[in-house]
């Protein structure tokens, strides 16, 4: 019932920041000690590791631009409207993820089958290759200092890197629309669990991380 509410009540909070109206809505992952001054549209970063969400709106939903500082230098993020976005203002992790088919919590512990753990791991080992990144399969891969637009309906699920959170509660008759997402690390960890259980071999990717 916690989760239902507080989807209920970010959904609302989004609607009334904004008037109603379009709005970007935006996701930021950052390391640790990072600061976020969202009046200057601002981003400054320390070179450090670990991970911190923090969800911020621009009214306007017009075409906008995060400065970061880094200690490599000033990056730029292009948010080109109205939207929910994931921004990523991590200095060396890449994100990866898509959407999520919704699953009832009577359901997310199920034992997989062995073809189905073979699905599973083909799939992540395309997502540390990019090889089944496109906007029509919801799946997104996003690099140090950039954001993608996930989906314009800003009821929408977002479950970061490192939440353990498997399933939500249904409210109504619609499914929840879920997109779950990764840091490369955590990819490669899961690959490399699900392998143990198939005798597979290890996985490649392309974020040379």
């Amino acid at each position: 019932m916690r989760i239902t509410l507080l989807l209920a009540a970010a959904g609302a909070a989004f609607f009334a920041s904004c008037g109603g109206g379009a709005a970007e809505k935006l996701l930021v992952y950052t390391n640790n000690g990072a600061s976020i001054n969202e009046a200057a549209k601002e981003i400054t970063i320390k070179d450090t590791f670990g991970h911190n969400e923090k969800e911020i709106v621009f009214k306007s939903g017009d075409k906008a631009a995060i400065n970061v500082k880094a200690a490599d230098g000033n990056k730029s993020i292009e948010i080109p409207g109205a939207g929910y976005y994931v921004v990523n203002a991590k200095a060396r992790d890449t994100i990866i993820g898509g959407f999520q088919k919704y699953s009832a919590p009577d359901q997310a512990n199920r034992v997989m089958t062995q073809e189905q753990l073979a699905r599973n791991i083909d799939s992540l080992k395309q997502m540390l290759t990019g090889s089944n990144i496109s906007e029509a399969k919801k799946t997104f891969f996003i690099p140090p200092y950039s954001a993608a637009k996930i989906t314009d309906n800003a009821d929408a699920f977002i479950v970061g890197p490192y939440h353990r959170m498997t399933s939500i509660e249904k409210v109504g008759d619609k499914d929840p629309e879920v997109y779950r997402f990764y840091s490369v690390r955590e990819i490669r960890e899961t690959i490399g669990k699900l392998e143990k259980l198939t005798g597979a071999g290890p996985a490649a990717d392309s974020t040379g991380k």
